[in-house]
């Protein structure tokens, strides 16, 4: 490697963003509440989930029940977190016992025709988008003594990260939207049944399935494909179980005080509790070789078809084994209160498994910011010990001034060091400095590589993005229920090893357009890349990916035929939509709105049948459609994507592979083996019985101290 290469390299500083919420029961996937707060609350009697994962994005389809034990009828607000990426394609209303779907207009003409079938008395029902957060139904009436019966469907790309697939069920909400809290919190409970059944299937093999916080799952492969299941009279049975087993402690041995199971047989006939996500991997085999997917969509007289591309560079990218430097920048603001305990027990045991070799600065922000470390502390164990109690003994407290510690942690850098600056924080900046544009502007000062994980289903995900766009890193979702200490890890693996950076992909032979994302930026190790565009005709095209290692100039490249038709997989055109109305918002949310961008997005949601903040989805009753004169595309579009569905469950998994004559990589894709150093930290985050589905341990004695008092 040449001098001037390795300095670039050293010179790279990488951030990792993890919005972090622990333990905090809240929206539940979905909660029917009275918009009169004097009325009684909805019960929610079952609650039913399915999942299919198939071709490189999930479909979801949430069931649920609700029961109004009030004497009166009510509208009632159903709000439900949809994770990161994901468009919602359909709501639908039970009205006199048939399913009715709505249909997208303009955000004010949705609310309008809302307002008037409630005024007239007529059932309805409308979805809108509260901004990053959630999405709001309101529903009307909800009957007297009556049930209740909706429906939501969204979906949303999948992607493979070293090898690990990764899906989320959010059932958590974010914890920092304290009007929502207050409004939400009381009723997260299924009465009757609730039911989560996934399918998973892949025409590359699946070695091993694995659900950190639910251990009852039933996970069996049938057929090609893998099927999970889980519901609440698993949950029940070993709650009953537990409870037996406490009581035959209690009666062999009276006088002891310290029952480790406190459950009685009471709390386990009681309600079964949606408080936690569910977080589901799919590890694929290992030595599969770097390729390139297509799924496309096209009937057969179109001109125009969607695709969606997914490259998996097969490339040796080379360890980089000198020392490195670590920045905590660790969020103590009062909104850490109960999450805390588990981010400071992830940074201690992230400390440990750093080399000899490395250096570590710890700074830790609320309303300001002070750092704990005088400059960069050597990896000696007296130094892990100390500072590892330090960090833990903080309690946290008062506002959230994000931009601050942001700002300490990205200087001092060494330009002869690769740094990683590891940012923990729920993502929601209350005081000092907020605006995007300013925390874009501070991270372009410097020559970094913004890693991105985002956890907590209401963060402020556009500011994270935005961030990481800036820095030309990457992004991804954290659940609660994944494991902290191996995501850290995870970070640390990907700065450890040669990235390729400049990356463009060009497209000739067939004509292209519309191709999403426009930038594409750096792809580090075990990453996917995924293009959506459109194609017109068909025939052979030719792909060329180039790209930088180390300074070194690459270029690889494949031939494939685009097809004529493929009527297969039609939710590609939704897909394709989401992904450039993200990234028109994301223009929207750092340079401003203008009516460009509005009308952009509006045509999109409403050609596409897709809920945004400009536009939402309305439910009226059959006849009311034709007499408002609301055209039925999502009807159309939604039994369309239901019919190829079904057809594909008939079928086995036929590959996606274009590049198989024409390899676009020599070599074997990464996986979860082979992590550097002298531990593999993917295969810690996801495969290690210790640490998957990390705990809070219980409080242990620490260093009690405010280090924010002068």
């Amino acid at each position: 490697m040449k001098l001037l290469n390795r300095k670039v390299l050293r010179s790279m500083a990488m951030v990792v963003v993890m919005t972090t919420l622990f333990a905090v029961p809240s929206f539940s996937a979905g909660l029917l509440k009275p918009k009169d707060s004097n009325l009684p609350d909805l019960e929610m009697k079952d609650h039913k989930v399915k999942v299919v994962v198939e071709n490189g994005y999930a479909i979801t389809q949430v069931e649920q029940v609700f029961f109004n034990p009030s004497d009166k009828y009510m509208e009632a607000i159903y709000s439900f977190p949809v994770p990161e990426g994901a468009a919602v394609s359909s709501f639908v209303m039970w009205i006199n016992g048939k399913p009715i779907t709505g249909e997208v207009l303009e955000k004010d003409e949705a609310k309008q025709v809302y307002e008037t079938q409630k005024t007239n008395n007529k059932n309805a029902g409308l979805t809108s988008k509260d901004s990053y957060k959630t999405f709001n139904i309101n529903v009307y009436p909800v009957l007297a003594g009556k049930e209740t019966k909706i429906e939501i469907e969204y979906m949303q790309a999948i992607d493979i990260d070293t090898g690990i697939g990764r899906y989320v069920y959010p059932l958590e909400e974010g914890g920092v939207d304290e009007e929502a809290m207050a409004f939400w919190s009381t009723n997260d409970k299924v009465k009757g049944l609730f039911s989560f059944d996934m399918t998973v299937k892949s025409s590359y093999p699946i070695d091993n399935i694995r659900l950190p916080a639910h251990p009852e799952a039933e996970i069996r492969k049938e057929g090609e494909g893998w099927v999970i299941h889980i519901d609440n009279h698993m949950k029940k049975a070993a709650t009953v179980g537990k409870a037996d087993e406490a009581l035959t402690i209690n009666n062999n041995n009276k006088s002891s005080q310290n029952v480790q199971e406190n459950v009685t047989r009471e709390e386990a006939d009681s309600a079964f509790r949606l408080d936690r996500d569910i977080v589901v991997y799919y590890r694929l085999s290992e030595n599969l070789p770097g390729s390139l997917d297509l799924i496309a969509y096209k009937t057969r007289d179109a001109k125009r078809g969607t695709f969606m591309m997914t490259i998996t560079p097969g490339i040796d990218l080379k360890p980089i084994t000198d020392g490195q430097d670590w920045v905590f920048v660790l969020d103590a603001s009062g909104s850490m209160q109960g999450k805390y305990a588990t981010l400071a027990e992830g940074v201690c045991r992230s400390l440990k498994q750093m080399n000899p070799m490395d250096r570590f600065r710890i700074i830790v922000f609320n309303e300001n910011a002070k750092e704990l470390t005088p400059g960069y502390a050597a990896v000696t164990e007296e130094n892990v010990k100390n500072y590892s109690d330090i960090v833990g003994g903080i309690q946290p407290n008062n506002c959230t001034n994000l931009y601050t510690g942001l700002d300490l942690g990205l200087k001092k850098a060494d330009a002869d060091r690769v740094t990683g600056i590891i940012l923990v924080t729920d993502g929601v900046a209350n005081v000092g400095i907020t605006e995007q544009k300013k925390f874009i502007e501070l991270i372009k000062k410097y020559d970094i590589r913004l890693f991105t994980f985002i956890m907590g289903n209401s963060s402020n995900m556009p500011l994270l993005k935005a961030m990481t766009d800036a820095s030309g890193g990457t992004a991804t979702c954290v659940s609660n229920d994944d494991d902290i200490i191996g995501k850290i890890m995870l970070a640390q693996s990907k700065v450890a090893y040669e990235a390729l950076h400049g990356v463009v992909v060009n497209i000739s032979g067939v004509k292209v357009g519309d191709i999403t994302p426009q930038k594409i930026g750096s792809l580090y190790r075990g990453e996917q890349l995924v293009l959506f565009g459109h194609y017109f005709g068909s025939g052979q095209a030719e792909v060329t990916m180039k790209t930088k290692i180390s300074g070194e100039e690459k270029i690889y490249k494949t031939q494939f035929n685009f097809p004529d038709a493929d009527i297969m997989n039609p939710e590609i055109e939704r897909l394709w939509a989401y992904a450039s109305i993200e990234h028109i918002q994301r223009e929207i949310d750092d340079f401003g709105e203008t009516n460009d961008f509005k009308n952009s997005i509006i045509d999109l949601g409403k050609e596409y049948s897709l809920v945004t903040n400009y536009t939402s989805m309305v439910v009226v009753e059959e006849e009311e459609f034709t007499k408002l004169g609301i055209d039925r595309k999502n009807k159309q579009r939604t039994e369309i994507e239901k019919n190829a569905r079904a057809n594909r469950l008939t079928l086995k998994s036929t590959s996606s592979r274009v590049d198989t004559s024409n390899p676009m990589f020599s070599g074997s894709r990464p996986t979860v083996q082979g992590g550097a150093g002298a531990v593999d930290p993917v295969s810690v985050m996801i495969f290690s019985p210790l640490l998957y589905g990390l705990v809070p341990r219980k409080a242990k004695q620490r260093i009690k101290k405010d280090v924010f008092k002068k």
